[in-house]
């Protein structure tokens, strides 16, 4: 761990131009939009103020990136109003219907098949 540890290790920001710590050793303070959101909080435009960075082999660069944020600047979410429900049950509606049959499967349409599961294979429901 000492060499990855060492190469992800820059608070002052030198090497990477903003500061820079190893996976889970984030200082106090500071917190990703994930751990944002979980507090009931937003970036709220506020700059990128830091990064945590981890050996990843599943990205090309063998490296895996998240941007943190400073706590004491971010902002409460905003809360959903009813037109943003609306909105959100139209998208999910768009997703569950069928553009070969025009009906609602019930579940999210794979990319794959791009139709219901029915339509995709006729001879399995007919049995």
């Amino acid at each position: 761990m000492g060499a990855a540890y060492a190469k992800c290790f820059d608070p002052s920001g030198a090497r990477y131009g903003i500061p820079t710590f190893p996976w889970k050793f984030a200082p106090d303070g500071y917190a990703t939009r994930r751990q944002l959101r979980a507090l009931g909080l937003r970036p709220g435009g506020q700059p990128v103020a830091g990064q945590v960075m981890r050996r990843s082999r599943r990205r090309a660069s063998g490296v895996s990136v998240a941007f943190l944020y400073r706590v004491e600047l971010a902002l409460p979410v905003r809360p959903m109003t009813s037109r943003k429900w609306g909105a959100l049950a139209l998208a999910m509606l768009a997703r569950r219907t069928c553009p070969e049959c025009r009906m609602d499967a019930g579940y999210v349409i794979p990319p794959s098949l791009g139709m219901c599961v029915t339509c995709a294979y006729p001879a399995d429901a007919a049995a």
